[in-house]
């Protein structure tokens, strides 16, 4: 039976989560050293870069609504690939198309976030994605992405352009086949998602983008309502995706707009379905979910020596005054706390996807934006050296 969540319910909960109770001893193993499900030590520097460019014009409200459903499970999909046994840092990208909202000058086109690690920001500029009229500019779009955005250069970085959209794919006045072509140039790979019928998607060129593109071509029901199939460990990993929240600790300028971002993509998540929420909660529980800018937990993980050059002005109300010896101490505790919720996250979502893959076979793969996703990014990664954990 589906579960759902009242909204303002929700966000109660969801903005509570400031105060909520840390976790208890119990919740960490007896050496208090818990081995991570998902390491956040064994970090590459080689990149997986992704970057979204949805169609915003008047028709595509069911893309951009199965956009935000599908993100965090696209993002664990993205935690399960490794390079040489190791993390890559993950960057997600998102551009808007053919809205007549947007200037005719930039050919309707829109970087609504450049590549990023920051995935509440992502998330949060997805969830104020609106839909209006539509000059739809395929090649622009890929052109403005391909030269406007920070692509790696290492050989074992992967580079991917993901295109949604439902109309001729060869309109406006920058060609397809020279824009994909300067991508492919820098080793970008074009994947193209046709909102519609199959054969409407090739003879209105997205499969010859995608060929153009060495890349993928689906077709997909941007319409169909996305069925979710909900499992036993759904409500411990949600509860447990709750309770990590605690065990940030903001500072600087981003600090308390970011622990609120925090919150508010939790509630936006839950506000779509109970395994939406779900699915963000695994992602917190990743190493690519870094938030190093506003969260100390974060920031002591990537530079070691962080606290000795951060001013007491820019601590939080709990760790003014206190000595550098306290909030180093404070800093672990938090540490070991997250460390403790991640590996009960871990532990529970491998027993979840078992479930999910089971049922999955039953009712076969749904054809939707974050499946035709999901499925190219394990299929290009192998041809990358990538490895897939189980």
């Amino acid at each position: 039976m589906k579960i759902k969540i009242a909204s303002l319910t929700l966000l109660a909960a969801f903005m509570s989560l400031q105060s909520c109770d840390d976790p208890k001893p119990t919740d960490q193993p007896e050496n208090n050293k818990p081995a991570a499900i998902f390491p956040t030590n064994g970090k590459s520097n080689n990149k997986i870069q992704v970057a979204l460019l949805l169609d915003t014009s008047s028709s595509m409200d069911g893309l951009i609504e199965q956009a935000k459903a599908r993100l965090w499970d696209i993002v664990n999909t993205l935690t399960t690939l490794k390079y040489q046994g190791k993390t890559p840092v993950v960057e997600i990208a998102l551009y808007e198309y053919g809205n007549d909202n947007l200037s005719p000058e930039t050919n309707y086109i829109h970087q609504v976030s450049k590549l990023t690690t920051d995935l509440d920001l992502i998330s949060q500029k997805l969830f104020a994605l609106t839909t209006y009229g539509g000059s739809e500019y395929c090649g622009a779009v890929i052109y403005d992405a391909t030269k406007k955005m920070d692509w790696g250069s290492g050989d074992s970085d992967m580079k991917l352009i993901y295109i949604a959209g439902n109309e001729e794919f060869n309109q406006g006045g920058i060609a397809y086949t020279t824009a994909i072509r300067e991508a492919r140039e820098r080793d970008i790979y074009i994947n193209t998602i046709f909102c519609g019928e199959r054969e409407e998607g090739i003879s209105t060129y997205w499969r010859s983008g995608a060929e153009v593109g060495s890349g993928k071509f689906f077709n997909i029901n941007s319409d169909e309502q996305i069925a979710y199939i909900e499992t036993p460990y759904d409500q411990k990993i949600y509860s447990y995706g709750q309770k990590i929240n605690g065990t940030y600790i903001e500072y600087g300028k981003k600090g308390a707009a970011g622990k609120q971002n925090q919150a508010m993509q939790d509630f936006n998540a839950g506000n779509i379905s109970y395994s939406v929420a779900t699915e963000r909660s695994v992602s917190k529980a990743t190493s690519v979910y870094s938030n190093e800018s506003w969260d100390l937990v974060d920031k002591v993980k990537q530079d070691k020596n962080a606290l000795k050059t951060i001013k007491q002005q820019e601590l939080p109300s709990e760790l003014k005054g206190k000595s550098e010896q306290q909030i180093e101490k404070y800093v672990e505790q938090k540490t070991k706390e997250r460390e403790a919720i991640q590996q009960k996250i871990g532990e529970l979502n491998k027993k979840r996807q078992a479930y999910i893959e089971k049922e999955q076979k039953k009712q076969g793969i749904q054809n939707d934006l974050g499946s035709a996703i999901k499925r190219s990014i394990i299929e290009l990664a192998k041809t990358k050296g990538y490895t897939v954990d189980a």
